[in-house]
């Protein structure tokens, strides 16, 4: 046996000289864990003092009426800065002559410039202290500000009607005010969904998925990574669980603006989190990182669980699989190189955000990117047989990391009567905001920039079998008509059935 190699108890100093992955190792070898620290987000806050009235503004828009403020608290805390390093100068230059002078003074001069050295030094820490806490504040403030505002995005609450898929499935003007089956009762008759057992294990927002609910959870997984790899996306089975720092650079926080739990923390120490959707960890794969130019943009498909702490008020809507707490979904991720690095190849920072960066549609532009992200998610519900409808989103409704955001919304019968329409898929566009608070930047040639990041859902599965079994009830069989598309990965299942042999049994329905 090889002689036991005693952990270190304390880093040697040679190893404390060691670039960092060397260091990673070395905590590995002296069995002491890796703490990463979070990326150092570099905010655009001179776009900030170049025009704070738009970012107020745009902060009311977007429904952060708390944070309007901000934008001129920075300027006013950048002009004392600017006059502190302004009242510094004489100190300085007063510091080097001292210094210079100390060097060639006779002994009984010394003591008296040394003196004096010592209390311009004390000065001058005593300021850049101040200094330094200033631009702390500045920075804490501008992270907290949320994205500009693309100009495609309606002001306000009410969102932008783009267009219906599949108009023709429409119902009639005298089935539309009549509520269909719900897929509650279409899963429990049918043996595909058990809230019940889930409330008991889990509580409420939770359930079961049984027998063909599961497989087609797997077709649709399966037909939605079909289609994003053919779009050029590659499959991604991201972590589920991510550091707390890496979600708030992403634009999710523990908590709203309302103080509502979002995310699930994780105890003891609260650094790590559920992943709310594989976004999170796919924007996270690059953190820390400069990409290449000529490898943008990238594109990734993730398939994971997504955990969501605010599953919703529990109204009628909310009901079933409408809201729940954790769910499968495939996620669809891009960087794309901004529009002026896109044209030009060369580096941008914004000065006002008033006028908002926009670029020709050449393929790999963000806008090309944005469009052929929802031509998929268009094309998949399509393909669905569902009629829904695609919707440009307000600001109102905007989250602090998009710029713009497209939602698609499906008809659902059961919900006739009220609003009927329930969101499936979404789209967003959100610039640089997450790549700076990433520290994510691309390089081509000598120029650098901060790439744009795009995330779009393919397939949020409850949400599309609430549709698929609600929109596909055939009263007359008794059964869900499975869509064509999923059919070959469902072993060509056309109709879910009642199962015969099955029997009611303690107020339930068992297997025989």
């Amino acid at each position: 046996m090889p002689p036991r190699i005693p952990p270190f108890s304390r880093a040697p100093r040679w190893c404390r000289r060691l670039p960092a992955p060397a260091r990673r190792l070395q905590s590995i070898l002296s069995g002491e864990p890796h703490i990463p620290t979070a990326p150092k987000a570099t905010i655009n806050l001179k776009s900030i003092r170049a025009d704070p009235a738009y970012h107020s503004q745009n902060c009311i828009n977007r429904n952060y009426p708390a944070l309007s403020s901000v934008p001129q608290r920075i300027v006013a805390l950048h002009n004392e800065l600017v006059q502190m390093q302004q009242s510094l100068r004489s100190e300085r230059e007063r510091a080097n002559t001292v210094s210079y002078q100390i060097r060639g003074a006779a002994k009984d001069e010394k003591a008296a410039l040394l003196a004096e050295a010592k209390e311009l030094k004390t000065k001058i820490s005593a300021v850049e202290a101040q200094e330094s806490e200033l631009e702390k504040e500045m920075k804490a403030l501008g992270e907290s500000l949320p994205n500009r505002t693309h100009p495609a995005t309606p002001v306000g609450t009410e969102p932008k009607l783009l267009r219906y898929l599949n108009e023709h499935l429409a119902p009639s003007a005298t089935a539309a005010g009549a509520a269909g089956k719900s897929h509650i009762q279409i899963g429990a008759e049918l043996k595909l969904l058990d809230f019940s057992d889930a409330g008991t294990v889990s509580g409420w927002g939770w359930y079961y998925l049984l027998n063909e609910a599961v497989l087609l959870e797997q077709a649709l997984i399966s037909y939605a990574l079909s289609l994003a790899r053919r779009a050029g996306f590659a499959p991604v089975a991201p972590p589920s669980i991510v550091h707390t720092h890496i979600a708030t650079a992403c634009g999710f926080r523990p908590r709203d603006a309302s103080g509502e739990l979002q995310t699930y923390t994780l105890a003891p120490d609260g650094r790590h989190s559920l992943a709310a959707t594989a976004e999170v960890p796919l924007a996270g794969m690059h953190a820390n990182k400069t990409l290449p130019a000529a490898s943008l943009p990238l594109r990734y498909a993730g398939v994971g669980r997504a955990f969501r702490a605010e599953a919703g008020a529990r109204g009628a809507d909310a009901k079933g699989l409408y809201r729940v707490h954790e769910f499968t979904k495939v996620e669809l991720f891009a960087w794309a190189a901004p529009p002026a690095a896109a044209e030009a190849g060369s580096h941008t920072d914004e000065s006002s955000a008033s006028t908002f960066p926009t670029a020709a549609n050449a393929a790999g532009a963000p806008d090309a990117v944005f469009d052929a992200m929802l031509a998929l998610q268009v094309e998949l519900l399509t393909s669905l047989g569902l009629y829904c409808r695609v919707l440009e989103m307000p600001t109102s409704d905007l989250g602090a990391s998009a710029a713009r955001k497209v939602d698609i919304e499906a008809y659902m019968p059961s919900r006739a009567g009220r609003d009927p329409w329930g969101e499936v898929s979404s789209l967003s566009l959100c610039t640089d905001y997450q790549s700076r608070r990433l520290n994510t930047r691309m390089k081509g040639g000598a120029k650098t920039a901060w790439p744009w990041t795009l995330n779009g859902t393919a397939v949020a599965v409850p949400r599309v079998l609430i549709a698929v079994l609600e929109s596909g009830w055939d009263e007359q069989v008794r059964g869900v008509r499975v869509p064509e598309v999923l059919r070959p990965f469902l072993g060509g299942l056309e109709v879910i059935r009642r199962r015969e042999g099955e029997v009611e049994a303690g107020g339930r329905r068992e297997d025989c």
